[in-house]
């Protein structure tokens, strides 16, 4: 019996196949089930993935791969397909009621999506499809049918896992439900290549899931560095968002739930007041984001949290806000804060830096990769306010470390570009094809 632990040697020992004659991918076909990448991140279930599907897909068109992004149609009257960009193509999928359809209901509504998918291949030539990229467990199902009935490989990119979830839930969220870790499991098997945006995650498949080692990739996700970058600098932000030039900004942005943690920043913020009383009339704490998951059941919650905390006067809830609108409270803030329980990677933390914003964030997931601990931020272990509290408060007492990492952390988000992470995409994308084809032979004979 192969144990974990020579498992994982054989995942760091895996050879990487090149981009080769006759193996190119032409045309993939992407699966989105329960989240438009249409859709503003930060709204509803709309995050982190939303970007990570927008961004790579462009990338790959401007390397010759096409791409159709298959989605959920959560509004009445859309078009059925959209272009999102030259060479990406977003065709819209009925299936289910267009709103008020929770994303734990949508696992009933996947052989209705199965069928819209269906019927947009039927309406091709054979061999239209080199390759499905299915996103999230929910999309795996779909494209893990589509992939067999098509006959071309399934790459699959987890994003978020059950199991690594529930083994780090908030106090008081809701685990995740055993039909996904079923779900999750028969995906890892069926998979032809599956993308791990770390080192860690790729553990956790094998560790969790007993993924074949051979055949999960590492591909860091990127950063739009065109888009994320320290422009005009932080006082000019600042005087575009009405902030007071002179504040000490910890910023949240993100999805509001218990899985993301701001009530952490917003219980540090209170711990820190108390340590630092004077430091009231300038301390400005956005939270930028929309109720999410679990937190749509309490929405206010976090707002309740502040007031009783007696923060509500420094605590500002700003609602979500589009990318440009975005990058301009990265390059406001002091600091980003991101306390959250589990990080696939954590992108938000690589577009703050490209900003020149430090970032303190929980040692968990992909975080650990994406802040360098001491020279780009600060990793805090647990989850405990005054922990945070104590960090946040270097920034006070010692204000030139805010452009001291903040300009190591753009050099360091430099790393992170799409242009690299689409071009090792395809480079999986490859491989796949290439086991794929090789498999049919032997199996002809």
């Amino acid at each position: 019996m192969t144990t974990y632990t020579s498992r994982l040697g054989a995942l760091r020992a895996r050879p990487h196949i090149r981009w080769g004659a006759g193996r190119r991918v032409r045309r993939v076909a992407m699966l989105s089930v329960h989240t438009s990448p249409l859709h503003q991140p930060g709204t509803g279930d709309a995050g982190g993935m939303n970007v990570y599907v927008v961004e790579l897909a462009k990338r790959l068109a401007e390397q010759n791969v096409e791409v159709e992004i298959f989605t959920r149609a959560t509004t009445g009257g859309l078009p059925c397909s959209v272009e999102l960009a030259p060479g990406v193509l977003v065709r819209h999928v009925d299936a289910g009621p267009y709103e008020g359809l929770a994303k734990e209901e949508l696992p009933g509504q996947l052989c209705a999506f199965t069928h819209g998918v269906m019927q947009a291949w039927a309406r091709h030539r054979p061999g239209h499809y080199d390759l499905v990229h299915s996103h999230y467990w929910l999309s795996g199902h779909v494209g893990w049918l589509a992939a067999q009935r098509w006959g071309v490989p399934l790459v699959h990119a987890m994003h978020t896992m059950a199991k690594v979830k529930n083994a780090s839930l908030a106090e008081g969220d809701c685990p995740e439900p055993p039909a996904r870790v079923i779900g999750e499991t028969q995906i890892v098997s069926a998979a032809d290549r599956l993308i791990a945006n770390t080192a860690e995650e790729a553990r956790d498949l094998v560790r969790y899931y007993e993924a074949a080692p051979g055949k999960v990739s590492v591909v860091h996700p990127g950063v739009n560095l065109d888009l994320f970058r320290p422009g005009s600098g932080r006082a000019a932000a600042r005087a575009r968002l009405g902030l007071p030039h002179d504040a000490v900004i910890p910023l949240f942005a993100g999805r509001i739930q218990p899985l993301k943690a701001p009530d952490v920043l917003v219980r540090a913020v209170a711990v820190l007041l108390e340590q630092m009383p004077s430091l009231r009339d300038r301390l400005v704490v956005p939270v930028v984001g929309g109720p999410s998951g679990s937190g749509l059941a309490k929405p206010e919650a976090l707002h309740k949290l502040a007031a009783r905390l007696g923060v509500s006067d420094v605590v500002r809830f700003q609602p979500p806000v589009d990318q440009i609108r975005l990058a301009d409270w990265y390059r406001a803030a002091t600091v980003l804060v991101m306390p959250s329980h589990s990080e696939s990677f954590g992108l938000a933390a690589i577009e703050a830096q490209a900003c020149g914003t430090p970032v303190v964030a929980a040692a968990v997931g992909g975080l650990p990769v994406a802040v360098r601990d001491g020279h780009t931020g600060f990793l805090v272990p647990g989850h405990d306010p005054r922990a945070y509290a104590e960090v946040l408060r270097r920034f006070v007492d010692h204000p030139h470390l805010v452009d001291r990492l903040g300009a190591a952390a753009a050099r360091h988000a430099r790393d992170f570009g799409w242009d690299a992470a689409a071009a090792d995409t395809a480079g999986v994308y490859a491989e796949a094809v290439h086991d794929h084809r090789r498999r049919l032979r032997s199996a002809h004979g």
